[in-house]
């Protein structure tokens, strides 16, 4: 009998609280009459979409009441209200989770209200039956029961009346998407004006000035040709030295752009070469791509490439994943794990360092371009860096074989 009215009481208070956002949805009622005389006049269309955000923040406090008391939650598809004011209000009259929201406002007031009724109703009768069936009788309360029945009911159909429709779920999924492309172009556009000023700052610095220096070596030996052979001489070959320099330069840029090894010896034969240098001792293992190192499976010798694009993109993973380990984790040993699935090429990178490497926008200049490099290939980045280690670095990137 304790535990019944223990019970009880906490599903008197759930219907309390739901008889108290019936009020607010009655008191909505008149926000919504207010909003659509506003909004009919043109110049209070501003109201709109605030009050729809108020329509959908009593709409929440629902969803999150309901899913404490069935353990469940209740999910929400909404269409963002951003933009300019037109395109709010636009958003806010289309959206179909609006006109969902609104009939459950008008059943809550009176489901709401009703179910609360009735447990008052039945707080009284329910205490004499089962005072007398388990005092006299011995058995367990069958009518207290009933009121957590009602507070079950009233969940049930909040439950029903807020569950997104497919059409609200399609829409608000198709809103995420475009905001996830939009901001996915804008770290590639940012990817994209950061690569060309490093271009332009290393043709500056390095290969321009070297071309500089050999057309003035170029001319002083011009100058001294007649007159002096030997110093003539001497410029020619500080000017051969410039010119060597200046080519290594160039190399180095377009190693920058598109390692040339990628194009010679696939993603494979690069992320090899790069684990040579690379300082540390860097285990690279190769599953169903081209790899034509000595010694491997024949049937991965004629196993397809990846597109240029994912093949540059997870060569430069490797390459900032594997500079990162041996600049910052102390490690001495990594391992790169190439995989072709299905639908995508996946790329590992572990190290055995002391890990602490921060993932988002704050994980430093390396990681967020690497972040943003694959995002514009529509691809994903976890990283695993606990301290104490290890680092793990994992890249899928979507690509058609």
């Amino acid at each position: 009998m304790r535990d019944a009215i223990k019970d009880s009481g906490r599903a008197s208070l759930h219907l309390l609280r739901g008889a108290a956002i019936a009020i607010l949805c009655c008191l909505m009622a008149g926000v919504a009459l207010f909003t659509a005389f506003l909004t009919a006049t043109v110049i209070g269309a501003g109201v709109l979409p605030e009050s729809v955000l108020l329509l959908r923040r009593l709409a929440g406090w629902e969803r999150s009441r309901t899913a404490a008391w069935t353990g469940t939650p209740v999910p929400e598809a909404y269409l963002p209200l951003e933009g300019p004011l037109p395109a709010r209000v636009r958003t806010a009259v289309t959206d179909p989770a609006t006109g969902q929201d609104l009939i459950w406002a008008g059943a809550q007031f009176l489901y709401g209200l009703a179910l609360w009724y009735a447990s008052l109703v039945l707080w009284l009768p329910a205490l004499l039956v089962d005072g007398v069936v388990t005092g006299l009788a011995g058995r367990r309360p069958v009518a207290l029961p009933l009121i957590g029945r009602l507070a079950d009911l009233g969940a049930e159909w909040s439950r029903t009346l807020l569950t997104p429709t497919p059409a609200a779920t399609r829409a608000a999924a198709l809103a995420a998407r475009v905001e996830q492309l939009t901001a996915t172009r804008a770290g590639a556009i940012a990817a994209h004006g950061a690569e060309l000023r490093r271009i332009e700052r290393d043709l500056h610095d390095g290969a321009q000035a070297h071309l500089v220096a050999l057309s003035m070596r170029i001319g002083l030996a011009k100058r001294a040709y007649d007159s002096d052979p030997a110093t003539a001489r001497k410029l020619l070959d500080d000017a051969q030295t410039q010119a060597e320099e200046a080519l290594a330069e160039l190399r180095h840029v377009v190693r920058g752009i598109h390692p040339p090894i990628l194009t010679d010896r696939g993603l494979t034969g690069a992320v090899r070469a790069l684990a040579a240098s690379s300082g540390l001792e860097v285990q690279v293992t190769v599953t169903g791509l081209a790899d034509h190192t000595p010694g491997d499976r024949p049937e991965h010798l004629d196993a397809p490439r990846a597109p240029a694009a994912v093949e540059a993109a997870a060569y430069f993973v490797v390459a900032e994943a594997l500079t990162n380990a041996a600049k910052h984790s102390g490690a001495t040993r990594a391992s790169v794990a190439l995989t072709r699935e299905p639908t995508a090429l996946h790329a590992r990178v572990a190290d055995e360092g002391r890990g602490g490497a921060e993932a988002g926008e704050s994980g430093g200049s390396g990681l967020v371009g690497m972040r943003r490099r694959v995002a514009a290939l529509d691809g994903t980045v976890r990283l695993t860096s606990p301290e104490g280690g290890p680092t793990v670095i994992e890249v899928e990137l979507p690509c058609v074989w």
